[in-house]
């Protein structure tokens, strides 16, 4: 905790940035970034706590109860409080159950992506020369390529499993942190401390891993929230399509894809499962949004 004066000439307590306590305070400063923590803690927690949230097995069908309506909290005999699919099955468990795929692709398949991104981004705004125009040619290649062909044509080699998913996810979505990467080390492997670090012997390595990625960690960590909540889409894109991960697990997208054909009759069956995909994504690009704020040095005040 450091000390500065106040406009009165008072000692106030400032929370050291970086610490807990700054985190937040920054948070307080921004309603949707709060809302945002909120949603994606409910997110986090719906899929850590599944087995005991969930009131039904997600998977077991009662086809006494098909198309159950939403009960709302009335007194029934069983009460299914976002109503049943076509085959009896509880949406509220199997919501619960499906946040738990959507968070695993989401964070396993951005990991991967930035992990190669990041690299490559390196490498190729570092060293330059042939790496740079290798590496870059790769990604404007992936990039030309119309991504829904390549997922059907990926699945289709592949097959259609979570790790096939997250797999496919992660190699091909690398291309937009090396782009970002790279700009970030250009314009900084010529500054007054990476000289100095040259001049006193320091190696590549070291001054790519030590002076470099730190300065473009900030940027990293942005791209990597708002990932999630691209990859997120897609999963359930994937699995609306019957590409993604296949039953019995149950997922956002496949429970979209089940109730379409019932719009109009059991309107339930498909909006909950869009409330759920459309309310997390937003938890994740609010909190993005906020974390650009505030760790971007050019919108810092």
């Amino acid at each position: 905790m450091a000390t500065t004066l106040n406009e009165k000439g008072q000692t106030v307590r400032v929370a050291k940035r970086g610490s807990l306590l700054w985190w937040y305070r920054q948070l307080r400063k921004s309603a949707t970034a709060t809302l945002g923590v909120i949603i994606i803690l409910c997110f986090v927690g719906a899929s850590v706590f599944a087995p005991y949230l969930a009131p039904y097995d997600p998977g077991k069908p009662h086809l006494d109860r098909r198309f159950s309506a939403p009960t709302l909290g009335r007194d029934v005999v069983h009460p299914h409080f976002l109503g049943t699919d076509q085959l009896g099955r509880d949406l509220l468990s199997r919501i619960i159950y499906g946040s738990r795929i959507s968070l695993i692709v989401g964070v396993c398949a951005v990991s991967i992506a930035c992990t190669i991104g990041v690299a490559m981004g390196l490498i190729s705004g570092f060293f330059g020369g042939a790496a740079d125009t290798i590496i870059m040619r790769v990604v404007d290649t992936i990039l030309a390529i119309p991504k829904v062909m390549l997922y059907v044509a990926l699945f289709g080699v592949f097959g259609s499993n979570l790790i096939v998913l997250i797999g496919i996810l992660g190699v091909l979505r690398w291309t937009t942190y090396a782009r970002v990467v790279r700009g970030e080390v250009m314009s900084l492997k010529n500054r007054e401390y990476v000289e100095a670090a040259r001049a006193i012997g320091q190696n590549q390595l070291k001054i790519l891993l030590r002076h470099i990625l730190p300065n473009v960690a900030a940027s990293i960590i942005i791209l990597a929230t708002l990932e999630i909540a691209v990859v997120i889409v897609v999963e359930s894109s994937m699995s609306f399509l019957g590409l993604g991960v296949q039953p019995p697990t149950v997922t956002w997208g496949q429970m979209l894809s089940d109730g379409r054909a019932y719009v109009g009759s059991a309107w339930w069956i498909a909006t909950f499962p869009g409330i759920a995909i459309t309310t997390s994504v937003l938890g994740i690009i609010f909190v993005g949004d906020w974390l650009r704020d505030v760790l971007d040095p050019k919108l810092r005040t």
